[in-house]
């Protein structure tokens, strides 16, 4: 998951991975895109005196490789639970005792100390939702009852997909329609993958982890992979659109505020982290980007329509699995099956 461009980093030395010490009083942000609310940010710059700018990307696989690559510049990145451990493994991030922040105590519980980083040591919440795929309500040969309409369209629908640009949540989501687990890479199921997803790609549209709602309410596609958040907002700006819950259920994800190894405003960013876990703050984020968060005492701040939105709310009996970190193996196999694709 994910997200808004408030200004870009600017300058060549940044995006060539090497940047002069920053001043104090700084804090340079990667986020997703379409995923910060620009109110928030003035907010934190007018009560800490921290100038902030961003920079964003469209998936974990760019912010990782971002990270990989050794680019300085970035002292705050929004990571998604999955991808925690990875950068976590190969000494990318610096350590925070987020326990130790003032506005730790307003975390749920249930969210304190994760599978993907029990000793908090690494990361602070951000906001956590679902992945599936979302319909135009008017268009024909289209139903949200299974992930075939995604994976298998028909009719008027194939040739009318959108589809993330990066194989992870899409390779989640073909698990669970191929009833298999999250990360096999057992030879038969890996063959599975790749046959259903060259019988998708026969009916996509276009490959992109962003403008995926703009091209369902201009009617360039009839189906899209989709956030929950993303599809609540085009909903509400008046979009005919449906977020689906298939019956082979979706895809769940948590991102976490982290600090890229290297940070130079270091104790800025542990700034951010302590003042986003305010309630207020973090309904600032909720509201914007509509999607839940791990602050209860947010709810107070929070949109009325965001406890009753269908995007927020799974029904009875479909399953959410959370995103896994899958081992080299099955990336690898991922990865070839996805180039593959898209040539």
């Amino acid at each position: 998951m994910k997200k808004h461009v408030i200004s870009t980093l600017a300058g060549a030395a940044i995006l060539a991975g090497s940047v002069s010490a920053q001043a104090a009083g700084e804090l340079n942000f990667y986020n997703w895109t379409d995923y910060t609310p620009d109110d928030l940010i003035e907010k934190f710059e007018k009560e800490t005196g921290i100038n902030v700018t961003m920079d964003t990307y469209d998936s974990n696989e760019t912010l990782l490789a971002k990270l990989k690559s050794g680019a300085v510049g970035y002292d705050l990145a929004v990571p998604s639970s999955n991808f925690v451990s990875i950068m976590v493994s190969e000494g990318l991030l610096e350590e925070v005792d987020v326990k130790s922040m003032p506005n730790y105590k307003n975390v749920d519980p249930r969210w304190q100390g994760p599978a993907w980083d029990p000793e908090q040591k690494y990361t602070s919440p951000y906001q956590y939702g679902t992945t599936s795929f979302a319909v135009r309500t008017d268009a024909a040969d289209v139903t949200c009852e299974s992930l075939k309409t995604f994976f298998e369209p028909e009719g008027e629908a194939c040739g009318n997909v959108s589809v993330f640009a990066t194989p992870e949540e899409v390779a989640s989501m073909a698990a669970l329609y191929l009833g298999q687990p999250y990360c096999d890479d057992r030879s038969d199921s890996l063959k599975a993958m790749q046959k259903l997803l060259q019988t998708q790609n026969k009916c996509v549209k276009v490959y992109s982890s962003e403008g995926m709602i703009d091209r369902v309410a201009t009617k360039t596609v009839t189906v899209t992979n989709a956030w929950n958040g993303d599809a609540m907002r085009a909903r509400l700006e008046g979009t005919p659109i449906e977020y689906c819950y298939p019956k082979e259920g979706l895809v769940g994800w948590f991102d976490s505020l982290v600090i890229p190894k290297g940070a130079e405003n270091y104790e800025n960013a542990k700034t951010f982290m302590n003042f986003l876990m305010e309630p207020e703050n973090m309904a600032m984020v909720s509201n914007f980007a509509r999607y839940s968060n791990a602050i209860p005492a947010s709810t107070e701040f929070l949109d009325p329509e965001l406890a009753t939105a269908p995007e927020a709310n799974v029904p009875d009996g479909i399953e959410v699995r959370v995103s896994e970190t899958c081992g080299p193996k099955f990336v690898k196999s991922i990865d070839k099956i996805w180039t593959k694709l898209r040539q």
